[in-house]
């Protein structure tokens, strides 16, 4: 047992309110350097939509990821030979037009405009070429389109949805949409590492955490077209890639990253996860519908006495053993089995996690009225039998989180339905009756588990949704370096002693 530590977030899907604070927070802490104008290390994408870039999830165009061939596994992209033939030509590489061209606004128009009967305006230019562009795309560009035929049915997670099901979500009185926020997953399988022929990408082995060394990077960007979820990005004035790096300068303080820390909706949680090492190839190398099973397998308890001393033998401190027993990540994760990793079958092993969204009941027309298509006697009940009612389709969330596996979405929409139910029932109703007791039984719960959920989910205090421990990292410094010699040279990019007179 190779056992290891994980900082990992978790979204809360249902939580999210698609404000954009956390995207903006990190946009300005950032990437807001030159090159850096169309980076988004975090993004809050409409679903259905065609997210950041633009259909990141087609590999058969990008060709992210791993692929399983029912014996080994191996990157989508290429072999090393064929790496070799691409080092200066690659075609799987995302172009400008599927981000969009930086643009700014020449703001001296409004000042320097003639005299005239006509209100001056600030004309939007390329911040690459400096040339007037005529602006067709840019960040969120598809924001709250959740229903139009542009965007909504070009996902490539629609696949296998049935046509009548798609015909029906077009009708107006159906239309759905939500919000997922996306970051780097930190993959404990990373493609982008396996495809870098300079070595620059690491995963550092305190954390979890995937850096970039850009005094290695070369700037082939073979990490760009490995990363499945595309959160690898190419500085055009540096060139050098760059990709979210987790807040580490925050962790290492105590500090939760500045996106989770900014979230007006609260629906991100961060804790530490111990996992098994050995494990990860072979729970890498199963079916695409037990990969959410075999990933869980992964994810150790920590509490276990085995684990604990498998631990410690591995120099994991005792402060970060505790960290994993009060993680709420592992609550979800793992005891609750409430949250997944996005796109399991990319095969990289994400350890960012998601819980799924509840959404409405579709509507039918009767006598030129809305109608809710449940019973309005037992609707609690009935909606927890008919999750195919639901707007936003089982088989779509599936394509999403669980590999195209429905019973485990439907394991978990019930599991939330049923939080709701009950709490419903005590907290309106003052009382839980039995027909309510028979549906926590039938998903498999219970009322001190439902009510562990609902308080981590709705009452968390900033302690129980960021379990950060102690880092240490003055003690790693002082074994090759002045600490203060250090804190002078710090900083994002190159690590550099200042010179006078540059």
């Amino acid at each position: 047992m190779n056992v290891r530590a994980h900082m990992s977030m978790l979204f809360h899907l249902d939580k999210c309110i698609g404000c954009h604070t956390c995207s903006v927070a990190c946009k300005n802490l950032w990437t807001d350097r030159k090159g850096a104008e169309y980076m988004w290390w975090n993004n809050v994408e409409t679903r259905p939509g065609t997210g950041y870039p633009t259909q990141w999830e087609s590999q058969e165009r990008f060709n992210g990821g791993w692929v399983y061939d029912g014996k080994t596994l191996r990157l989508r992209l290429h072999s090393k030979l064929g790496g070799l033939m691409k080092l200066f030509y690659n075609p799987s590489l995302p172009e400008m037009d599927d981000y969009y061209e930086p643009f700014t606004f020449r703001y001296q128009d409004l000042f320097n405009a003639p005299a005239s009967n006509d209100q001056p305006t600030a004309i939007p230019i390329s911040m690459v070429t400096g040339e007037p562009i005529n602006i067709q795309r840019g960040p969120n560009w598809d924001d709250d389109l959740g229903g139009s035929n542009t965007y909504a049915w070009n996902d490539p997670n629609m696949a296998g949805v049935p046509e009548s099901v798609r015909e029906q979500m077009q009708e107006l009185e159906r239309i759905v949409f939500n919000y997922m926020p996306r970051i780097c997953n930190h993959c404990l399988n990373p493609a982008c590492v396996a495809a870098c022929p300079s070595g620059a990408i690491y995963k550092r082995a305190e954390d979890g955490v995937v850096l970039v060394n850009e005094n290695k990077c070369r700037a082939w960007r073979m990490c760009v077209a490995a990363c499945p979820y595309k959160k690898v990005y190419y500085n055009w004035s540096t060139g050098k890639s760059e990709k979210c790096l987790l807040c580490f300068p925050r962790l290492e303080t105590g500090q939760a990253p500045a996106c989770a820390h900014s979230c007006v909706g609260r629906i991100r949680y961060m804790g530490v996860l111990l996992y098994d090492a050995d494990r990860i190839p072979q729970s890498a190398m199963v079916p695409d519908d037990q990969l959410v099973e075999a990933h869980r397998a992964v994810i150790l308890d920590p509490s276990d006495p085995e684990v604990i001393a498998a631990a410690r033998k591995n120099g994991i401190e005792d402060s970060w053993i505790s960290a994993a027993q009060n993680s709420p990540a592992y609550k979800f994760v793992k005891v609750w089995e409430l949250a997944l990793p996005l796109h399991p079958e990319y095969r990289t092993m994400a350890m960012m996690y998601y819980i799924p969204p509840l959404s409405p009941v579709v509507s039918v027309v009767e006598e030129e009225l809305y109608k809710l298509k449940i019973s309005p006697d037992s609707r609690d009940f009935e909606l927890f039998d008919h999750l195919d009612d639901a707007r936003l389709p089982i088989q779509y969330l599936a394509n999403l989180f669980s590999g195209g596996n429905e019973a485990v979405i439907r394991g978990i929409l019930r599991k939330l339905l049923a939080v709701r139910t009950y709490m419903r029932r005590k907290s309106v109703e003052g009382e839980v009756d039995r027909k309510t007791m028979e549906l926590l039984d039938e998903a498999g719960t219970n009322p001190k588990e439902v009510e562990a959920i609902y308080r981590l989910t709705t009452l968390p205090n900033l302690a129980e949704r960021f379990v950060i421990p102690q880092y240490h990292r003055e003690t790693a410094i002082e074994s090759w370096t002045d600490p203060l010699a250090r804190k002078g040279e710090a900083g994002f990019g190159a690590l550099q002693p200042p010179q006078r007179g540059e």
